[in-house]
């Protein structure tokens, strides 16, 4: 019975980790209602994404990758990624193989006003 006990224990701690991440992964990054985020690496900087300042009607948050978990929370495989989030991701943006990103800011800025459209 003691052995059967312990299992449960180990199922649900595993249940909570995994709801846990789930969680983290759907909430914003910044305080705005449209967020983009740069996830990039300090060996990468020369690659980052100069425009994301320039966006309007959002916040941006530049996150480095090098430190904590944001890689594994959010699933980030390549530097740059970019994230546009709506209190859970709405778009993804990756570098290619020469760790630089094509999306343009007019497409970014488009998703960001579909976003905003939408809410009304």
């Amino acid at each position: 019975m003691i052995k059967k006990t312990f299992s449960w224990r180990k199922i649900v701690i595993l249940f909570i980790a995994v709801f846990t991440a789930g969680v983290v992964q759907g909430q914003n990054i910044c305080d705005e209602e449209v967020c983009v985020v740069e996830f990039n690496a300090g060996w990468n900087q020369a690659n980052g994404v100069g425009y994301l300042d320039e966006l309007t009607d959002c916040g941006v948050e530049r996150v480095s990758i090098d430190e904590g978990t944001w890689q594994a929370d959010y699933g980030i495989v390549v530097v740059p990624t970019i994230i546009v989030f709506n209190g859970k991701e709405i778009s993804r943006f990756q570098a290619d193989l020469s760790f630089k990103i094509s999306v343009t800011k007019g497409d970014v800025q488009d998703i960001i006003n579909d976003i905003l459209l939408s809410d009304f």
